[in-house]
């Protein structure tokens, strides 16, 4: 096991700690201490929140962090559960968002007619996992069955404004107070769909949905309190645990930096080969790739191996991909109607990167090992607005300004400078695995030292710095914003920063990785 299984901290006891973190962190602590106050805590401006204000998400428990041993014979059919207990959530999000009046005449709809039904679908979704796992002699976790039912996300949870220190006042993902939880599974949640134009276009079911003004283009975000101007993020003030740079002064101090464009081949789909293997639009937001062309739910490790590559590089045939950046300008995208698209809240103008710079770096303390091909890892959590923190691994600048790390804020750049998202990878791995069932135990992130601890080996770690340069900053007025860009996401992530992730798969041959391994523990800096 990694250490994310044995020391990671469960949201509520990094909620219980964010007081004594303020203390230690400062303003930007306190602000990420606020990440998760409650509806009835007061907020910094000392206003106490009512409980029953209007739910703005669902929160459901993430069944697939629990799964760390499934056997290999019930993995294809555990993914697709887990896929679709995705899709359901994202279908009562749709119900949830279309249906504001109902809710407004009626205190019990939101129990009665979307997580009642909703806990139905997923206690049935969740058997099917266990019967898989069983079937192929494994032992599913006894907990699952209490997974099945979902609560609400207040919309207060959306107000801490004007806290810009590390940009940590954002809506947390833990509140869930006033929410009656409701054990009424009768009624059949009927004409869901796929959520049709979710995002797309504003059919008067309200524009608001507690996202602290405007509800973004399409009602489900962003809103003018998920962005922050850069110059007033202070200094050295990221405060999430992951992520940390494994290259220091000592150790493997050596780089090695590979040049795969920026997708200049528009290669993009919903799809997401490692979580949901099998399933198209499985990831329901659309992500860019560059690297490996052959990228989609159905590859099979041949087929990556086989592939094309648009790395200079002939023998990196790895794929590197994260979500798309859209601008929400009204622009009416190819995909506006289709899955991973307008169908799951995604909209507007897609905006590739001017600049995607993927570059390996050594270990503080130690050399570094080969990584073994096929390696896949994914950092960064796609639903850190509903699951919390653990995963999170989210760093959000501006060019001049990368001193100034964002993680729940999209950044607003000065004229003349540019948005920078990084991702810093795990780059400690378990020496035997290229994956896990909950793709994330078999490698984990460096101790604060820039060791790896439970036996892990260092691998080089992969730091993607993504720039974009053709993105106007938005406008905030009168608690509104007008020129929005956002990450693509799952719809009830309500297209939050702190949602950002990024995905590797390693397919450098075996004569390139092992350049790059003597490079970095040398000191050189290679490409």
């Amino acid at each position: 096991m990694g250490r994310n299984t044995r020391k990671r901290r469960t949201p509520m006891a990094t909620k219980a700690i964010a007081a004594s973190a303020a203390l230690a962190l400062g303003g930007g602590g306190l602000i990420w201490a606020n990440f998760y106050a409650s509806a009835h805590e007061e907020n910094s401006a000392n206003q106490t929140k009512s409980a029953g204000a209007q739910v703005a998400t669902i929160q459901c428990p993430d069944v697939g962090q629990s799964l760390t041993d499934v056997p290999d014979g019930a993995r294809k059919g555990v993914d697709k559960e887990l896929a679709n207990l995705d899709k359901q959530i994202s279908e009562a999000y749709t119900r949830l968002a279309s249906t504001r009046q109902a809710q407004a005449g009626d205190s019990g709809f939101v129990n009665n007619a979307i997580l009642g039904p909703l806990k139905s679908k997923r206690t049935a979704a969740i058997d099917r996992i266990g019967i898989n796992i069983k079937r192929v002699g494994g032992q599913a976790p006894d907990n699952l069955a209490q997974m099945a039912e979902c609560q609400g996300m207040n919309a207060d949870a959306n107000t801490n404004d004007g806290q810009a220190g590390g940009g940590q006042n954002n809506n947390g993902g833990q509140n869930n107070n006033g929410q009656d939880q409701g054990q009424n599974n009768g009624g059949q949640d009927n004409g869901q769909g796929q959520g049709q134009d979710q995002g797309g276009q504003d059919n008067g079911q309200g524009q608001d949905q507690g996202q602290g003004g405007n509800g973004g283009q399409g009602g489900n975000g962003p809103a003018a309190n998920d962005f922050v101007n850069i110059e007033d993020v202070q200094p050295n003030s990221r405060n999430l645990p992951n992520g940390l740079a494994s290259n220091g002064d000592g150790g493997s101090t050596g780089t090695f930096t590979t040049n795969c464009g920026t997708n200049e081949n528009g290669n993009r789909n919903s799809d997401n080969v490692i979580a949901a293997p099998g399933v198209s639009n499985g990831a329901q937001h659309m992500h860019d790739y560059v690297g490996n062309q052959n990228n989609n739910a159905f590859a099979s490790d041949d087929d990556l191996a086989n592939g094309q590559t648009s790395c200079q590089n002939q023998g990196d045939k790895s794929t590197y991909f994260w979500p798309v950046l859209r601008i929400q300008d009204g622009t009416q995208e190819a995909d506006q109607g289709q899955p991973g698209g307008g169908q799951d809240g995604n909209v507007g103008k897609i905006v590739a990167p001017s600049q995607a710079e993927l570059k390996f770096v050594g270990n503080r303390t130690s050399d570094v090992v080969a990584m073994p091909t096929a390696l896949r890892i994914i950092t960064g959590d796609a639903k850190s607005l509903t699951n919390g923190l653990n995963n999170a691994n989210t760093s959000w600048s501006c060019t001049g300004f990368e001193d100034r790390q964002a993680t729940d804020k999209y950044p607003i750049c000065p004229e003349g400078s540019s948005i920078v998202r990084t991702s810093n990878f795990q780059s400690c791995w378990d020496g035997q695995n290229t994956d896990s069932a909950n793709h994330r135990t078999h490698v984990d992130f460096v101790e604060a030292d820039g060791s790896c601890s439970n036996g892990f080996q260092a691998i080089p770690q992969l730091q993607v710095k993504l720039v974009y340069d053709n993105i106007p900053a938005p406008q905030i007025n009168n608690g509104q914003v007008q020129g929005a860009f956002a990450l693509d996401a799952f719809p009830e992530q309500l297209h939050k920063p702190i949602t950002d992730h990024n995905d590797f798969i390693n397919f450098f041959d075996e004569n390139t990785m092992n350049e790059m391994v003597q490079c970095i523990n040398n000191g050189e800096n290679c490409q």
